[in-house]
């Protein structure tokens, strides 16, 4: 099936309804973050180096407003009931909660020291959840956006960006890179982002207006707090220390050939794909500003078999659709995106029809016997804040 995107102004519409609902009075703060959407450069940000996303217009919106009291109250459209935390009592995440999203960033705020006071939020979004679109970092950036402005502390986009990242590290105990987050905080419409993890330096690579972005969701849950994420990190770890870098992206493919023996064979599985993948995104960015469709393609396929055979984050599903996406008539290429085990792939395609994503999610059903889900989605702006009158 396709799913009927919402605009952005009835996402905030319905989160300030959802806030006077709950709570009984207007929100005074409206934190609007989009979701993301990796082109090319997986598994690599954690390692240093290059990554290609962009910011999707696709958005979760908080509606908030200070109350009396030194609790923090959040409800969302994806949860039953209302969450209520004490701030007087240290913060501590609260296990298999969507709360600790938000509730990390107050925890990261008040130890860098601001004094954050007791709030009401309602949360609405569009983003999917669980499908490797980013929903816990607009999560995260939108809470830090609406707290800044309940506070008056005004971050910049990498230190909100960092805030964010550090607040799933410690509250959602995923040990992730910090590109969803800077994607999120730095999205330009009609750009992709070359984003440089070792430096953080970004460069907004205009994109074709020919080509189109089309999301195919396997319909497949993955979870990347389950140890398998982590393991990744630390099957990288090792191989930096037979190599005797600082990072992956410190090392090249000559270095991993001359170590394979010593690192065995997970090792050199693992390296190779980081580093193979950094490469490919600079490749790709010049592909796709040269308009070479051809290159274009061959590199989301050559990441899509590299995180399925060295990397082996992919899955049935996700093998099945990114196969099917491929040989479609109008698609450029297509590879899986996101930490992987389940979640989507990106294509993308000359031209947006609805008959390229019908067709690829027929014959998908039915290899798969799984109803999959599409969404065509353009390049948006970065997450931002708008104040709300206060007139009841």
């Amino acid at each position: 099936m396709s799913a009927t995107p919402i605009t952005l102004n009835k996402t905030q519409a319905r989160a300030e309804m959802a806030f006077r609902d709950q709570f009984g009075e207007p929100a005074q703060h409206i934190g609007i973050a989009p979701g993301r959407v990796n082109l090319i450069g997986e598994h690599v940000d954690y390692e240093g180096g290059l990554v290609m996303p962009m910011a999707i217009d696709r958005h979760l919106v908080i509606a908030l407003a200070p109350n009396d009291r030194r609790v923090v109250r959040l409800w969302s459209d994806f949860s039953d009931g209302l969450d209520e935390v004490d701030l007087d009592k240290p913060l501590e995440p609260i296990a298999g909660s969507w709360t600790n999203y938000v509730l990390g960033v107050v925890a990261r705020l008040k130890r860098d020291g601001v004094d954050v006071p007791g709030f009401d939020a309602a949360v609405v979004s569009d983003v999917p959840v669980g499908a490797g679109l980013s929903s816990s970092a607009a999560l995260e950036v939108a809470s830090c956006v609406v707290v800044e402005a309940l506070t008056g502390v005004e971050l910049t986009g990498q230190k909100r960006a960092r805030v964010a990242r550090d607040a799933e590290h410690e509250f959602a105990g995923v040990p992730c890179g910090i590109m969803d987050q800077m994607a999120v905080t730095h999205g330009r419409a009609n750009h992709a982002i070359l984003l440089d993890c070792a430096t953080l330096d970004i460069e907004h690579v205009p994109l074709p207006s020919s080509l189109e972005v089309l999301i195919l969701n396997t319909c497949t849950k993955h979870a990347l707090a389950d140890g398998e994420y982590a393991q990744r990190r630390e099957e990288c770890a090792e191989a930096r220390n037979v190599l005797g870098v600082g990072r992956l992206c410190d090392a090249n493919l000559s270095l991993v050939e001359e170590r394979k023996e010593a690192l065995g064979d997970i090792g050199y599985r693992r390296a190779r794909h980081v580093v193979s993948e950094i490469a490919r995104v600079g490749n790709f960015k010049d592909a796709l500003c040269s308009g070479d469709l051809e290159a274009t393609g061959k590199l989301m396929a050559a990441s899509h078999a590299s995180l399925r055979d060295d990397f082996e984050v992919s899955c049935r599903e996700l093998d099945v659709m990114q196969e099917i996406a491929s040989r479609s008539s109008g698609v450029v290429g297509a590879r899986m995106t996101g930490g992987g085990f389940g979640g989507c792939v990106v294509a993308i395609c000359d031209g947006r029809s609805t008959e390229i994503a019908s067709t690829i999610l027929e014959e998908y059903e039915c290899a798969t016997q799984i109803a999959g889900e599409n969404y065509w989605v353009s390049a948006a702006d970065a997450a931002f804040g708008v104040t709300v009158a206060c007139s009841v």
